[in-house]
């Protein structure tokens, strides 16, 4: 059986998506696949299941030499399971820059868009089927574009997304500011979480230089939540950045109305970078950084040292 999944960490479009692909492959396709998780969803990804009638899917603990499996949301092998080149991997389809060493066992289907969202691309390459697809199937699509685009405020939205989330919401007669509201306020409410899971909650690793930072990344509509939490949080973060073999954490609290991120500046590491990445001077122990909204678009790739 093809097992589907994204990355660590899954959001909603890395825990909506393999379940999409999944339904592609086994009712459009005639392929026997599942959706697997590789962590648990977040506290948005969990609602977005429970709205629209979805159990969790597994969690995989184990990927046995030769496993097939699709890779969605993703091409980053530091992202992904070990020994995930030793897998019979099928396809990726993603919407992220290309990172490289991934390993096939012959030539497989790859779909890559500079898109604000796997499931739009989705959307497109099951085309005329999606005629064929469950309202829960529509619904975790339209949830999924709803996150990744923040309502259609992050910079990385394009015409493509706005086009066929609106066109999934008129099919299922959905008010795009509802959804987007209620998913919002469940990822805002992370009251239960540790300062480590919050850390490690929405986390990708990023070399700079000779430096490596874990990049962890908290969108809400109520920053002041997290930001409350200051200390405990840079407390947490040099184990953190240990465990995941990082020099240092750099923690954006994205506030989604606002459109703007708090990033946490918690040593000299972090200020020198912060400092020469985005043309501020620090003072403290955090710095407002206004319209930044995306890691993808407006993070990683201006970070420097």
């Amino acid at each position: 059986m093809i097992k589907v999944f994204g990355h660590f960490s899954p959001d909603t479009d890395s825990t909506g998506s393999p379940l999409i692909w999944a339904w592609y492959l086994n009712q459009i396709e005639g392929q026997e696949a599942e959706a697997v998780l590789l962590g648990e969803p977040n506290t948005e990804a969990a609602f977005v299941l429970k709205h629209w009638g979805f159990d969790k899917p597994a969690i995989l603990t184990d990927l046995p030499e030769g496993t097939p499996v699709v890779i969605v949301d993703t091409n980053n092998p530091a992202e992904l399971p070990e020994g995930i080149n030793k897998a019979d991997i099928r396809a990726i389809i993603d919407h992220h820059k290309l990172v490289g060493e991934i390993e096939t066992k012959g030539p497989i289907e790859i779909t890559m868009r500079p898109l604000a969202c796997t499931a739009t691309i989705m959307y497109s390459l099951i085309g005329k089927h999606m005629a064929q697809a469950p309202r829960g199937i529509k619904g975790l699509m339209l949830s999924c574009i709803l996150s990744d685009t923040l309502e259609f405020r992050s910079p990385t939205t394009t015409q493509e997304d706005r086009a066929v989330a609106h066109a999934l919401a008129q099919d299922l007669g959905v008010e795009i500011g509802e959804l987007a509201s209620a998913m919002f306020a469940a990822k805002s409410d992370v009251s239960r979480f540790s300062a480590e899971e919050l850390l490690k909650m929405d986390a990708k690793k990023y070399s700079v230089g000779d430096k490596t930072f874990r990049i962890s990344v908290l969108e809400t509509t109520a920053p002041e939540q997290i930001l409350s939490r200051k200390d405990e949080l840079v407390a947490a973060m040099p184990d953190v950045a240990h465990q995941d073999g990082a020099d240092a954490v750099m923690l954006f609290v994205i506030d989604i109305l606002n459109e703007e991120a708090t990033l946490l500046v918690p040593n000299v590491l972090v200020r020198a970078v912060t400092e020469k990445s985005f043309d501020v001077a620090v003072e403290g122990d955090q710095v407002v950084l206004p319209g930044v909204m995306s890691r993808k678009k407006q993070i990683i790739p201006v970070l420097a040292l």
